[in-house]
């Protein structure tokens, strides 16, 4: 038996736990992958994939979204707003996996670690029910506040000038709690020698927070971070696609739900297949630059 079947066998049980997870991304990942041709060719559904003709030339919807109008804007968009996410988004769940680590009082600790968890399991059309009870410029509580106070309500929802904050701000609510439990995992595995050893040194707690704690799961928010670089095209559909309207297309506008509108409302497959190509590559160089990057902290994916 060659030495490779001898150690697959040697840990069978492990292999077959890993069994389902590669069957699960062979099958929705990696078959898929076989419609990415649809980029190429007029696409018609009559005649399936391998029935339509050609795009000719071949980077004719590639072109057709590289022309339009709307290039500039939906991939600022994009940007931004998948930038302002990763800024904004990363910190919070830290600092909650942080504080919560450091909390001694159990049932305060397991109450708050209830309540932030609890916006991850709400779905965006909810969100925007609560998000349209609090901001509606008409009749939401904090406008209601803002107007007994003596000032003028603010059109969060519809204003290009308020609403990347609210986009922003939503979905750090809904993923607070989630996130940090990726870090509460990682502060657990941290050496517990290491905080006695800084007591002895006469060490506070904050002081064991930034030379323990941080460098401790360093390596997991660097792992996280090569993650959602990523997406960093994928600015999060459903939650603006919920949210946005007419009146904010200039500011929130993105990839996604420009696709959506001119590709697979309009039957334009081939279109929305070139953009989600394009999407891909862009992701994979930046994963490939910021993984190479982050190998000079001596962390990395590969």
């Amino acid at each position: 038996m060659p030495k490779r079947m001898k150690h697959i066998w040697a840990f069978k049980e492990f292999y077959l736990m890993l069994l389902p997870g590669v069957v699960y991304y062979l099958v929705y990942k990696y078959v898929p992958m076989y419609g990415v041709i649809i980029a190429f060719k007029d696409f018609n559904m009559m005649e399936g994939i391998l029935g339509s003709s050609w795009a000719d030339p071949w980077y004719k919807y590639f072109q057709q979204f590289y022309e339009s109008p709307y290039f500039t804007q939906l991939l600022t968009n994009t940007f931004l707003i998948s930038i302002y996410k990763l800024i904004f988004g990363m910190v919070p769940p830290i600092i909650l996996a942080i504080l919560l680590n450091e909390t001694k009082v159990r049932w305060f600790k397991s109450l708050v670690q209830t309540l932030s968890y609890m916006p991850h399991f709400l779905s965006w059309v909810i969100i925007y029910g609560i998000l349209i009870m609090f901001l509606s410029q008409d009749s939401g509580i904090l406008n209601r506040w803002i107007v007994d106070a003596g000032g003028d309500s603010i059109p969060f929802l519809t204003s290009t000038e308020w609403f990347r904050s609210v986009l922003v701000g939503s979905e750090i609510w809904q993923n607070l709690g989630w996130g940090a439990i990726i870090y509460l995992a990682a502060i657990a595995g941290i050496d517990p020698t290491l905080y006695e050893a800084g007591r002895v040194d006469g060490a506070s707690r904050l002081k064991m927070v930034w030379h323990i704690t941080l460098p401790g799961i360093r390596h997991v928010i660097i792992l996280l971070l090569i993650l959602r670089l990523g997406h960093m095209l994928d600015a999060g559909f459903e939650q603006i696609y919920i949210l946005y309207n007419v009146q904010v297309y200039p500011v929130a506008d993105i990839l996604d739900t420009w696709v959506f509108r001119t590709g697979l409302e309009q039957w334009n497959y081939s279109l929305a297949s070139a953009v989600g190509l394009f999407k891909s590559v862009i992701g994979l160089i930046l994963v490939y630059i910021s993984n190479t990057l982050s190998k000079r902290w001596g962390e990395g994916i590969w």
